[in-house]
């Protein structure tokens, strides 16, 4: 089968449409997010067609957008690669839950799949499939979600590269990507610890609020993978507690 026929097979399949058009309703927002984050580029000093490399490359606007006041004061560059790891950490945990639909495709395309991964299409994906075994619509509905996620971003993204310095700092760009990332962050609490990592976080970039170089982010974000993760330990074990006695009933 040639590539082309590939493609449009894929494009036909009812799957990747529906993995498609449930980004529509995030679209909006993560194009928002895309612009801003491409001005916010540009303005911090870097030049354009090392903005485009990093848009395409780096393809992660939380870490794009956390990194570049520091790049911007000279932090070191230990400071920048642990803001970026700490602000992508979240990725090891999705990748861990991915496992179960994904193991037995090939490295190469699970790598891909990593590159194409996105907050708005694992929460997608996790609701439609909720049960962690393989099937064969996986694959095209997470394609279909990739594709429309990664366009809604690297369009608006560039735009804003190739057009910041004709978009005055007036317009209020900055406040407009703040909206969008709140939209996506509610859309993303579902479920007890999430809402409770988010409390913790916000508290504590508050409170670290006067540390230099934006550490405040780091500080928020170990807090919130802890809390989130002591969470669920906690939870696991009161439902096996839970079940203990009913399982020593049968016995």
């Amino acid at each position: 089968m040639s590539r082309q026929a590939a493609v449009r097979d894929w494009l036909a399949d009812p799957w990747a449409r529906l993995g498609a058009r449930d980004m529509l309703a995030t679209c909006l927002g993560i194009g928002a997010w895309g612009l801003v984050t491409g001005v916010a580029m540009v303005k911090a000093g870097m030049p354009v067609s090392l903005a485009v490399f990093m848009s395409l490359i780096v393809y992660a606007g939380s870490a794009q957008l956390a990194v570049l006041p520091l790049l911007t004061a000279g932090a070191p560059l230990w400071v920048v690669w642990l803001t970026a790891t700490c602000v992508n950490l979240r990725f090891v945990i999705f990748s861990s839950m991915w496992r179960s639909y994904f193991a037995h495709l090939p490295r190469r395309h699970r790598l891909w799949l990593g590159y194409f991964s996105g907050d708005v299409i694992f929460v997608a994906f996790m609701k439609r499939f909720p049960r962690p075994e393989p099937a064969p619509e996986q694959l095209p509905y997470f394609w279909g979600a990739a594709v429309a996620n990664w366009l809604a971003w690297q369009v608006p993204s560039i735009i804003g590269i190739l057009a910041a310095n004709a978009i005055p700092l007036s317009w209020g760009l900055g406040f407009a990507g703040v909206l969008a990332l709140l939209g996506i962050l509610l859309s993303m609490l579902v479920d007890r610890a999430s809402w409770l990592a988010t409390l913790v976080a916000s508290t504590a970039a508050i409170a670290t609020f006067a540390l230099p170089l934006k550490l405040n982010i780091l500080v928020a974000i170990a807090a919130a993978v802890a809390a989130g993760l002591g969470f669920e330990a906690a939870e696991r074990s009161w439902r096996r507690a839970r079940r203990a006695p009913a399982e020593q009933e049968q016995a």
